[in-house]
């Protein structure tokens, strides 16, 4: 049997995302933890679908196992932090993503979007902390 190497399974687990297949994703997430730091990476996205699918997913994973989801945090935080700076689409669905897993640290990274040079980022981030534009 051959072994899938980890970049070969994030574009995978992009693929189907893609195709809509979330449940695939959640099943392969609920029986390996590991998964979880590679959030940031799946979410570095081009496809739209992809993006949308990593916030369903989270929105499932976060009912389904809570004391896990803040895995994903860190590679989150990371996208923000990330230079050159990554679109703002990118950013913005790292954002919301964050606001989903809903931790303190989670949320500290929704709030440090407020002061973003982005006009994007900072509405997303307001929006979510509840003080809209």
């Amino acid at each position: 049997m051959t072994e899938v190497s980890d970049t070969e399974l994030k574009k995978v687990i992009g693929d189907f995302l893609d195709m809509g297949l979330v449940e695939n994703i959640v099943a392969m997430f609920r029986r390996d933890p590991r998964y979880y730091p590679w959030t940031g990476e799946i979410l570095n996205d081009s496809r739209f679908q992809v993006r949308l699918g990593v916030s369903v997913l989270f929105e499932e994973l976060r009912r389904l196992q809570p004391d896990l989801v803040d895995l994903a945090t860190p590679s989150l935080l990371a996208l923000l932090d990330a230079v050159p700076v990554l679109p703002t689409h990118v950013r913005g669905e790292a954002v919301s993503v964050l606001a989903i897993i809903g931790s303190d640290t989670a949320m500290e990274g929704v709030r440090a979007m407020a002061l973003d040079p982005d006009p994007l980022v900072v509405e997303i981030a307001m929006d979510i902390l509840g003080e809209g534009l």
